[in-house]
């Protein structure tokens, strides 16, 4: 995910910290709680989370979190078997769809990684090559401020390149990146924020 930041770090009216780029909205808050830098092993879930953050590319998160349920919907649930079947007509018919993104670049981008994901071994097998990058663990960074969060890293250029010689499409270093850190491989939740992993084994919230 792409993410703007308002400021550092903003303390909520439940008292917690979190990273800034959340702000206040109740939507955008949930995520960051929940989904952002929490560890995602299914393929499929995976699968979804790269395709939305390719469409996500030069736009705000917070827009394609508005439209997730319309993209579950449009893209069969993100079912990699469905959607690599897929041809001309369902690009034409995502394209009339004004629920998503209607970018065609994108969508044949996502109809390429799903073949991709097919030709590995299915979702399991992507979950599996994705995890192997880390050993099975994510990476826990300590950022304090948010210029710490780097748009790119080592890592998302290592995963970036072996996507690309697996055919995968529209996934660059910062795309990947984004994803990395929204599927938990990479932690990068600034420190002083209660979703780091430091205020678990500390015993604080």
């Amino acid at each position: 995910m792409g993410i703007a930041w308002e400021e550092d770090v903003i303390v909520h009216a439940d008292g917690r910290a979190r990273c800034g780029w959340c702000g206040r909205d109740p939507l955008y808050v949930r995520y960051h709680d929940e989904e952002w830098g929490v560890p995602e092993r299914d393929g499929q879930k995976l699968f979804e989370k790269l395709v939305l953050d390719t469409f996500q590319a030069g736009l705000s998160w917070l827009t394609i979190l508005r439209k997730r349920t319309a993209f579950r919907r449009a893209f069969a649930g993100f079912d990699p078997e469905v959607i690599a079947a897929w041809g001309d007509a369902e690009v034409n018919r995502l394209m009339q769809n004004a629920g998503i993104v209607r970018n065609r670049a994108k969508i044949e981008a996502a109809i390429t990684n799903a073949r991709a994901v097919c030709a590995m071994g299915g979702p399991v097998a992507f979950s599996r090559f994705l995890w192997e990058f880390v050993d099975g663990t994510p990476v826990i960074n300590a950022p304090r401020t948010r210029a710490e969060v780097p748009a790119q890293s080592p890592l998302s250029r290592k995963v970036a390149g072996a996507l690309k010689a697996r055919g995968f499409a529209f996934c660059g270093p910062v795309v990947v990146q984004a994803f990395l850190q929204a599927a938990g491989l990479i932690n990068d939740h600034l420190i002083s924020c209660h979703r780091h992993p430091w205020h678990d084994q500390n015993g604080k919230t």
